[in-house]
């Protein structure tokens, strides 16, 4: 089994042409900026990287390209989810044979399992897929409508899935996420999910963390983490609430979306969403931009510097 993932990890946007298209070719770019700004992992594919809008032959070109970039520098996890349990295993069985470090699932999101016991079955045969690959369950109910009790789920998974690596907890659940941490002294590597309250996982033993927001921020992260561990509270409190102004912004302008354009403020342009989801129109986007600087982004995040024209959609 490959060592734990720890640090940020990145989850990134699936950069698209002006048609929709994939743009594999600004891969490259995404996964230097992360090596830039000291994110140690990307996690691939995942509802970030809107995964599931993609096809699976999409998704497996997006994963080589993510691989080939990452170049030993950056850990790769791979988010395989289907609605069919079949696909979802040979994209995780994809995974490994191209040398990805990981590969990670939600649960079934239509036909949803009723207890722990089925999700454990469900998960149990996309992990088998990548037997050699660390496998990450990735509880999100709130997108899902899975939300189902994460320690019931490692007790009945330690027993039933060989390759089972921890979670992928993105949930304001801060009890359930410590019961986690904190399983079989802490057996099972819970990385954890939510950008706007990392701080308080810091508090509770986290180690690793998954997020959008490290696309454009991790400095800002960074920060935080280093004023946490020399007991600087209050500096990593105002770092925290500088992210939370910032990805509030975001939120009333659509989340994704507004996430995804912001990738043109500090100069690489991912391009559009994939409906449903919806793009910023030009005027949109021009207030959204606005209402970022009055709350000090990019500027002051430590993100990359802007590039002449960054701004124009």
């Amino acid at each position: 089994m490959k060592p734990r993932l720890s640090g940020l990890i990145a989850a990134p946007f699936t950069a698209m042409l002006p048609d929709g298209a994939l743009n594999l070719d600004a891969i490259q770019r995404q996964a230097d900026a992360l090596v830039a700004s000291r994110v140690s992992g990307a996690f691939i594919c995942g509802t970030t990287g809107e995964g599931l809008s993609l096809t699976n032959a999409e998704r497996r070109q997006v994963a080589e390209r993510w691989v080939a970039a990452a170049a030993g520098r950056l850990q790769v996890i791979v988010h395989v989810a289907h609605s069919s349990v079949d696909e979802s295993r040979e994209l995780a069985a994809h995974a490994q044979q191209i040398g990805a470090d990981a590969c990670a699932t939600v649960g079934p999101t239509f036909f949803r399992p009723a207890s722990v016991e089925r999700l454990v079955e469900y998960c149990a045969r996309v992990a088998s897929g990548a037997p050699n690959l660390p496998f990450y369950y990735y509880h999100m109910p709130v997108m899902t409508g899975v939300n189902l009790p994460m320690p019931e789920f490692l007790k009945t998974a330690s027993r039933q899935i060989p390759n089972l690596a921890g979670i992928k907890f993105t949930d304001e659940n801060l009890m359930s996420y410590s019961q986690c941490l904190n399983f079989e002294d802490g057996r099972f590597n819970i990385l954890f999910g939510r950008d706007e309250i990392l701080l308080a996982a810091l508090a509770l033993g986290a180690t690793g963390a998954v997020g959008s927001t490290y696309n454009y921020m991790a400095p800002l992260y960074h920060r935080i983490m280093e004023a946490f561990a020399r007991g600087d509270l209050e500096t990593a409190r105002r770092h925290q609430m500088l992210s939370i102004q910032i990805i509030a912004v975001m939120a009333r302008h659509g989340g994704l979306p507004a996430g995804k354009a912001m990738m043109s403020l500090v100069g690489i342009d991912c391009g559009p969403v994939r409906p449903p989801l919806q793009n910023l129109t030009r005027s949109q986007f021009e207030v959204l931009r606005q209402e970022l600087e009055q709350v000090g982004f990019p500027q002051r995040v430590g993100a990359l510097e802007p590039v002449a024209g960054a701004a124009g959609r």
